[in-house]
């Protein structure tokens, strides 16, 4: 962690910044080591770039900072005490008054907090940090890799607990209980989204809600889930049929099959991010089915389960080793349902590595 924040506050030497205020508790994560979600109170970390940095967050919670190996000063305020006055005083004693350029997550810090963080000088330039930040983020360190390999590994067993859940007749919210109970039995407190479970037609709904549809022979069973470990996070797909399938089904299945597959041949150090999706999109669109896929090849992958970059075909960056990302191509019919098949992706030296595990040859669940 220290070396990330030596990393970030050379950074803001670099270019003039005085001090930058963290707001997300995803970059507070990143910088510290410490995740926390303290609903509407106020988390944050200040950093300078000479300065040791200063973590301001309720005082319940100072106490797990400091389990982390945290030294540095920590702003531990009560509920009746005013954080941004604590903040002002602090830096006056600590000598920061000259601050002319401050930098914010313009994405995350409210207009309101932004008031009163920037009311703490007497006039300040405002920079946003924020891409300085996802590019330290989007190349994993082996550590986090590791982390991220066993996060992928837990969705993967979730997918094998919803296969093996399958009957005729059992609802959608009945398999996807399953699921999270099996993965809080593994220790996971928290998915990374809301599970999705979907049978038939409703598999058809790219972000469907699952509900009490019934299992039946010939349904296509669509799981998309994934979870929170150690700070990371992962995401599958995959598409079963259940019983049987129709040749329609069939070739539906198949195409999107070859799309993921054109696509993770093209992951490799160097690619334009964007080619991702078009090479998927061209198999999609050549075989007739362009219209049924509405939604981007994937998006980053690590402490969010959506994070930068945007896979899209719009996205003129390169890959790079040791970025994750996922790849999820789909087609969705309303009236036959539809298949997504997704992959979690390293960058290697060499290539890729799928961190999902789970195959993705056709199945059908008897």
């Amino acid at each position: 962690m220290e070396q990330r924040r030596n990393r970030f506050s050379k950074y803001l030497s670099d270019n003039n910044i005085d001090v930058a205020f963290i707001n997300s508790t995803e970059n507070f994560f990143y910088l510290t080591g410490f995740h926390t979600d303290p609903h509407e109170r106020l988390l944050g970390l200040l950093v300078f770039p000479e300065a040791d940095p200063i973590a301001v967050l309720p005082g319940m919670e100072e106490g797990q900072l400091r389990e982390t190996g945290w030294s540095h000063d920590v702003i531990g305020y009560a509920d009746h005490e005013d954080p941004w006055v604590m903040m002002g005083d602090l830096m006056q004693e600590k000598g920061i008054t000259s601050v002319n350029s401050a930098g914010i997550e313009k994405q995350v810090l409210s207009y309101g907090r932004s008031e009163s963080f920037f009311g703490l000088f007497d006039q300040v330039d405002v920079k946003d940090v924020e891409d300085q930040l996802n590019e330290m983020r989007v190349v994993k360190d082996e550590q986090e890799i590791a982390i991220m390999r066993e996060a992928a590994e837990l969705a993967d067993f979730g997918v094998k607990v919803g296969t093996e859940s399958l009957r005729e007749g059992v609802t959608e919210m009945e398999v996807l209980a399953t699921i999270e109970y099996e993965l809080k039995k593994k220790g996971v407190s928290e998915m990374s989204f809301s599970t999705m479970v979907l049978f038939g037609e409703k598999s058809g709904q790219p972000h469907g809600n699952p509900g009490d549809r019934k299992l039946e022979a010939g349904d296509f069973v669509l799981f998309d889930l994934g979870v929170v470990w150690k700070g990371y996070t992962s995401d599958i797909t995959r598409t079963f049929a259940f019983k049987s399938i129709s040749d329609k089904q069939k070739e539906i299945y198949e195409k999107v099959r070859e799309a993921l597959e054109a696509s993770l041949a093209i992951s490799k150090p160097g690619t334009r991010i964007g080619d991702l999706d078009k090479t998927a999109r061209d198999v999609i669109t050549k075989a007739g089915y362009g219209e049924l896929f509405p939604h981007r090849i994937g998006h980053g992958l690590g402490i969010n389960v959506h994070e930068f970059p945007s896979m899209s075909h719009l996205n003129d960056g390169v890959l790079k080793e040791g970025m994750t990302y996922t790849i999820e191509p789909g087609i969705y019919d309303p009236k036959t349902g539809g298949v997504r098949l997704e992959d979690d992706v390293l960058v290697t030296k060499a290539g890729y590595e799928t961190l999902t595990k789970t195959p993705k040859e056709l199945r059908i669940i008897e």
